[in-house]
């Protein structure tokens, strides 16, 4: 008897061993496949906010696609004018796009920011990527991105009737608009590119690339991580001594 107890004791110890969760170290290379991760540092006074896949915006989208959600972005960017810590935000774009209401709710609500903030297009800022990009303080694209600009479309149930074509061309004109303010492009410029044809397979439009970007005066210069963390830190610095100008 005195055996078989011991023996009892045992074995929940060794469930107990089995149960116990993975080291910290497993945990980074299930997850990231590298056992170290590049750590920020407590006291950095940048942001960094990710516009990444498929904005997302009032319908769920597939688990499979790959999203930014703006009921998450729209909270982050409130707390970032609040916080008095950080003194400016870097904003990563790749995306394809996605909610048109949505994708210019998150780009009024980054050019109505009183911190100083720089965006860089990497990969691709295609769509309503495209006012996300330009509502910042100042753009940077890769020379390799591209960046999509066509005209609005509806998706689901469209009803033919005139007043269907009216609600979308005023929809484009708030985009027009807003990129036409926070950018060097012309109106006229930025819509020829927009309703071009036989630049884009099957549909019009433009796909424009690095340089031609800064060319059309869309983005205002061409560079990648190392030249926004630069630009940024000026843009802060200068803002501290416009701040310190008003006090004194």
């Amino acid at each position: 008897m005195t055996f078989q107890s011991s023996m009892n004791e045992e074995q929940p110890e060794k469930e107990k061993e089995e149960e116990k969760p993975p080291s910290s170290i497993v945990e980074k290379i299930q997850e990231l496949g590298q056992t170290s991760v590049p750590q920020i540092p407590q006291d950095s006074n940048i942001h960094c906010l990710t516009i990444v896949g498929q904005v997302e915006g009032h319908m769920q989208l597939p688990p499979q696609n790959k999203t930014t959600k703006y009921e998450h972005v729209i909270p982050q960017i409130v707390a970032i004018e609040q916080n008095p810590k950080i003194e400016g935000l870097l904003v990563i774009l790749n995306t394809v796009g996605g909610d048109v209401e949505a994708g210019l709710a998150i780009s009024e609500m980054l050019s109505s920011l009183s911190k100083p903030t720089v965006s860089i297009v990497l990969g691709g800022g295609h769509s309503i990527g495209v006012p996300i990009a330009v509502s910042c303080d100042y753009s940077f694209i890769a020379e390799t991105a591209t960046m999509t600009i066509h005209p609005i479309r509806l998706t689901g149930l469209v009803i033919g009737v005139p007043q269907t074509f009216e609600y979308l061309d005023k929809m484009q004109e708030r985009v027009i608009k807003f990129v036409k303010k926070n950018s060097k492009i012309e109106e006229e410029t930025f819509k020829d590119l927009m309703f071009a044809k036989g630049n884009l397979t099957r549909d019009i439009g433009t796909n424009v690339v690095g340089s031609d970007a800064v060319d059309y005066g869309l983005i205002d210069e061409v560079g990648g991580i190392g030249r926004g963390l630069k630009k940024l830190n000026e843009l802060i610095e200068a803002n501290k001594n416009k701040s310190e100008g008003l006090i004194q």
